[in-house]
């Protein structure tokens, strides 16, 4: 009897894919019966506003080994945005397929009813003026939600947005929902170390503790699914371009990247001038309006050239990074409704949107060749082949 396809698309970053995402992807199968698993994973740059351990094609390689049967890049964009416009561009690539049944994404309840719940809270609770008036105040979007949620929910609800996977997975629920996709979302429950914790738990470490690990020149293979031996980069060799790419921007150049929010740009133009190190940089810029994080985000936007016009729409096109087998029947039962191919070339040539997207993930490439210790040669966006495994 013939086993019908499930495919089940994931986003992650795979900042390095570590035990606990091999343990995601397995439990996903086990228990929602996923045959085929989609990634769509970040290019070279990650939502934390950092680069990424090493690059997109050795990431995927490792992935593919380990689960995943295909694997799609989130343009560089979205992967530095927002936690609301990281998971719309993500879910649009995975609808965009036209054949993924199921989004399976790790949650520190492990309840999707629940999820479900916070998601309808969320989107009620951004509408109010409670919270228009928190912001108008001064207060991050995060501490605004979250006061406003404590204001009309119950405590469960208002557990449930304390801890950052509860709160993507939040964000993926809206995405479906607002794109009417038919595609049906699971969780599986988190276990072991949280998210950015340097706790340990058995052979379960959080991609930030492992990564620290590695920066340090120590092995981290007990928490991985195997050995990294992979050259790394590190945003830090890139401090000095950064601070003269920032020293070099006018003000107007400044507000035109994303989530810049009317005088924000002074702040940032003022710090650049005076800051010598991207720490000192970034302390500067903090306000309590900004998360650290948001401000690393707009750094780096700024330094690779990202503008509020591409967050405008939906991604252009499906960038494949690799596949195998199982990926190949991925994309012959897709009804696409986007541009794919494994070539980055070929997708700029499809239009003026595909054309600047290309671009501009080409020249944060170019950028990113500079982040290892022997620094690499521009234009290999352009030129990189798809890893394809059996």
């Amino acid at each position: 009897m013939e086993v019908r396809m499930k495919i089940c698309g994931i986003v992650a970053e795979y900042n390095p894919f570590h035990n606990g995402h091999k343990l995601h992807i397995d439990e996903t199968k086990e228990k929602f019966g996923a045959t085929h698993i989609v990634a769509v994973m970040n290019g070279n740059f990650t939502q934390r506003g950092d680069a990424a351990i090493t690059d997109k094609y050795k990431r995927a390689e490792t992935a593919l080994r380990n689960g995943v049967d295909l694997v799609i890049e989130l343009p560089a964009a979205y992967a530095l945005a927002s936690a609301e416009q990281f998971a719309r561009g993500a879910v649009f690539l995975l609808d965009a397929l036209g054949c993924v049944d199921m989004m399976s994404f790790g949650s520190e309840c492990g309840d999707i009813d629940l999820l479900q719940e916070t998601a309808g809270a969320v989107l009620y609770c951004q509408q109010t003026e409670d919270f228009y008036a928190l912001m108008r105040r001064g207060d991050s979007f995060p501490a605004a939600l979250q006061k406003t949620i404590e204001k009309y929910y119950e405590k469960e609800i208002i557990d449930a947005l304390t801890t950052p996977n509860n709160t993507l997975a939040v964000e993926y629920l809206k995405a479906l929902g607002e794109l009417g996709s038919s595609i049906s979302p699971v969780t599986v429950a988190r276990s072991g170390a949280g998210h950015d914790s340097h706790e340990t738990c058995g052979n379960i470490a959080s991609a930030s503790k492992i990564r620290h690990i590695i920066l340090n020149g120590k092995s981290a293979d007990e928490f991985l699914p195997e050995p990294f031996s992979a050259e790394t980069a590190d945003i830090r060799r890139l401090e000095t371009a950064i601070l003269a790419k920032l020293r070099t921007m006018s003000k107007a150049e400044i507000e035109k990247a994303p989530n810049v929010l009317i005088g924000l740009e002074n702040r940032i133009y003022k710090a650049a001038h005076v800051s010598r190190s991207l720490a000192e940089l970034f302390l500067l810029t903090k306000t309590k309006r900004y998360t650290m994080a948001r401000i690393r985000r707009i750094i780096l936007s700024c330094f690779l050239g990202i503008r509020k016009t591409d967050l405008r729409g939906e991604p252009a096109y499906i960038h494949i990074l690799g596949m195998n087998a199982k990926g190949r029947e991925i994309l012959s039962a897709a009804n696409l409704k986007l541009p794919a191919d494994t070539s980055l070339k070929a997708l700029a040539a499809k239009g003026d949107r595909e054309r600047r997207q290309a671009h501009l993930e080409a020249q944060c490439g170019d950028l990113y060749a500079l982040a290892f210790h022997n620094k690499r040669v521009c234009g290999t966006d352009f030129t990189s082949k798809p890893v394809i495994l059996p």
